[in-house]
């Protein structure tokens, strides 16, 4: 299967949720993670428990709060990544940016509808995003042969939920842009796949009107009775870059204990 010792990942939205499980998991298998986060004061003590636990598991935390969506920002990471790294490449890169606007594209009242601002910005951060890394990531030299990209979508990309709209379209858009990537990036040996999780009970589930009926009717729904956890998510990405997935690429791959083929 081939080790990840040694090896680095780059996870984008690292501090809570998908991205911290994955960034354990992957340091528990000998990885150095890059954390790009946004944390406020009351929620910085996530990034730093996770930078301590990482480094606890042995390997080498290099952690940036900022906007991840900021092509400035972007810039600056990258290039102080890029000199960290001397040489050495990004193995994983991992997105997993949630943060939208949560409300109805129709309504009597235009002012409780989602803007142009407010839908564009949740099409930047949660889909578009995933491009403009990829394309930083890639002109710096830091991806090589056999360098994996994940990106986070959920059943929302095929499904509606009141509210969801927004984010149910970046979720689509996100799906698209792998299954491009995956095209584009085959001659140069790099790997590009979508991860659907079940339903799981995130920081961001929580802001979705109606999560409480969504993670009942999921529970009830999932043929193991249970939801998707965080770690389900990083185990399984963890298994799928090592050596001998290289040919799996452009999927939607579904990590949801079958939830999403249940009616």
């Amino acid at each position: 299967m081939g080790s990840l010792k040694g090896k680095w990942a780059l996870i984008l939205g690292a501090s809570s949720g998908f991205g911290a499980a994955t960034s354990r998991e992957l340091s528990k298998q000998g990885m150095n993670i890059i954390g790009v986060h946004l944390d406020r004061r009351n929620t910085l003590p996530n990034a730093e428990k996770l930078k301590a636990d990482i480094e606890a598991n042995g390997g080498k935390a290099l952690f940036f709060n900022v906007n991840a969506a900021d092509a400035g920002k972007r810039a600056d990471v990258l290039d102080a990544v890029a000199k960290e790294l001397n040489g050495n490449k990004i193995h994983i890169m991992m997105h997993s940016l949630a943060f939208g606007t949560l409300k109805p594209l129709i309504g009597e009242d235009p002012k409780e509808c989602i803007s142009q601002d407010q839908l564009e910005m949740t099409m930047d951060v949660m889909a578009n995003s995933l491009i403009y890394w990829s394309q930083a990531v890639f002109s710096r030299g830091l991806f090589t042969k056999g360098s994996r990209v994940y990106a986070m979508t959920s059943s929302g990309g095929t499904r509606v939920w009141p509210s969801y709209g927004a984010v149910s379209a970046a979720k689509a858009a996100l799906e698209s842009h792998i299954r491009q990537l995956s095209l584009e990036f085959a001659p140069h040996g790099i790997i590009a796949n979508t991860i659907r999780a079940g339903v799981t009970d995130t920081p961001a589930l929580r802001k979705i009107p109606g999560s409480t009926e969504m993670i009942e009717f999921a529970t009830a729904r999932n043929p193991y009775h249970r939801l998707t956890t965080p770690e389900d998510v990083a185990k399984a990405i963890a298994a799928f870059s090592c050596e001998g997935s290289e040919w799996m690429t452009g999927n939607v791959i579904g990590v949801d204990g079958g939830e999403d083929i249940v009616g």
